[in-house]
């Protein structure tokens, strides 16, 4: 008769275990649905606020993977000489080490998001683990520069539920590009930065480039750093004004 007991008592158990197991590819396939977005092509088509498209005598121009101060001062150089400015990404953890540099290009202009505290996958992250890592950064760059930020890019382009959730507790605007330089790699040149941007640059397009080597090849900034005047160039003859997001009419409410 206890045996009895036991097996009827112990089927509620088994019932939500079941359950349980059932329902976490589904959890899974939630939390991993905004992947989609990582598909240029149609997050172009489809998705042109999270594109960052803006108006259409416009280029937006951003960094991220900084600040750097080995490699971030050459971009600001080189931006200073046209008269220009950017919007650059920063991750939290390089901000806190290298604060003074962050003051500097905040103070010359340049407009910061975030990049988050640690360059790694959303999708491996918890809900709790994706809120402290975005309000950790926020408030360190916000600390820096006494101006909270206002815009997000994922690491790897790549965004998830919790992603979605807590960049809209912490007033953030998830903010991808419309197309970029593949500057990261060992093989890429200034020629084959300039010409993967140029393959698909359009008025209203977001360019990312990179502005620090510390999650790419070593050296890798370099490519982008000689992509960079080709690419202004560029954007000159065809009469494209180059700027950072916040002149770009995009919505970062």
């Amino acid at each position: 008769m206890s045996t009895v007991r036991s097996v009827t008592a112990d089927r509620p158990v088994r019932t939500v275990a079941r359950a349980a197991a059932a329902a976490l590819p589904v959890v899974a396939a939630a939390h991993a649905a905004p992947v989609i977005s990582t598909f240029g092509p149609l997050r172009n088509r489809f998705m042109p606020r999270l594109s960052a498209q803006g108006r259409a005598d416009h280029v937006a121009l951003t960094f991220d993977d900084g600040p750097d101060p080995l490699s971030t001062p050459f971009f600001l150089r080189r931006l200073d000489s046209d008269g220009l400015r950017a919007t650059f990404f920063v991750l939290g953890s390089m901000a806190h080490r290298s604060p003074g540099l962050l003051k500097e290009m905040y103070d010359a202009g340049h407009e910061i998001g975030i990049h988050g505290w640690h360059h790694r996958p959303l999708l491996l992250r918890g809900p709790r683990a994706t809120y402290d890592d975005f309000a950790r950064a926020r408030d360190t760059v916000a600390e820096i520069t006494g101006a909270v930020p206002r815009l997000f890019r994922p690491p790897y382009g790549v965004m998830s539920s919790s992603a979605h959730i807590a960049a809209r507790r912490l007033g953030l605007t998830p903010t991808l590009w419309t197309c970029w330089g593949e500057d990261w790699t060992r093989r890429a040149t200034p020629r084959s930065v300039h010409r993967t941007v140029t393959a698909d640059l359009r008025g209203g397009g977001t360019i990312l480039l990179h502005d620090s080597d510390c999650t790419s090849a070593p050296g890798a900034w370099r490519s982008a750093l000689g992509a960079l005047p080709l690419i202004l160039d560029t954007c000159r003859r065809q009469d494209l004004a180059v700027g950072p997001l916040r002149d770009h009419g995009v919505d970062q409410g």
